[in-house]
């Protein structure tokens, strides 16, 4: 047995049986019939599947991660890394629309996945009525960057998760790359939780 087969497996055991795949109905004796015959990143990918299936500990996609080291495939190490921190502390799933470049927005486009940890105004006030800005990755879904003026679902990774809770669907909170002055908290990039 391979280490990877090793690892994948351990993680293959923290999903229950009767979990299924929302699109494609995959289970994990899915992923063990891959395992038996070698088929390591066909089941790491079944496997991150079922992760978004039923909610996983860190300690899932850690053994992910590693696996996936061990077979050089860098963008799944990142993304099960950063599925382990939403595993740790919580994430929040919004659409980001950025300002186009001749509107004040940004010149170049956002890249996909965790490159950004922005601050953002997500309603708090300090008692002068300033916004303390919190910091959050922020990680683009899809394979695609997101270009000055448009708009995707976006993930978010509080820094410090309590200064979250107050938010709710719906809510609108603004991204900012740099901090800005203190007469202006206007900015480029709006968020819909």
């Amino acid at each position: 047995m391979e280490f990877q087969d090793a690892l994948l497996l351990k993680a293959a055991q923290f999903c229950p049986a009767d979990v299924r795949t929302e699109e494609a109905g995959i289970s994990v004796a899915d992923v063990l019939e891959y395992l038996e015959h070698d088929e390591w990143e066909t089941a790491l990918l079944l496997l991150e599947d079922l992760g978004d299936a039923y909610p996983q500990p860190p300690e899932f996609w850690t053994l992910l991660a590693d696996a996936a080291r061990l077979m050089w495939l860098e963008s799944h190490v990142v993304w099960c890394e950063w599925r382990r921190g939403e595993a740790r502390t919580g994430a929040f799933r919004a659409e980001l629309c950025l300002l186009r470049t001749e509107d004040g927005g940004r010149a170049t486009p956002i890249p996909a996945g965790g490159l950004l940890r922005p601050m953002w105004d997500i309603g708090r006030r300090t008692p002068d009525g300033e916004p303390p800005l919190s910091i959050a990755s922020l990680w683009i879904e899809g394979r695609a960057p997101l270009e000055p003026g448009g708009c995707t679902s976006v993930r978010l990774l509080p820094l410090t998760p309590d200064h979250w809770k107050h938010l709710k669907a719906g809510d609108v909170i603004t991204m900012h790359e740099m901090r800005p002055p203190p007469e202006r908290h206007a900015s480029s990039r709006s968020c819909r939780l």
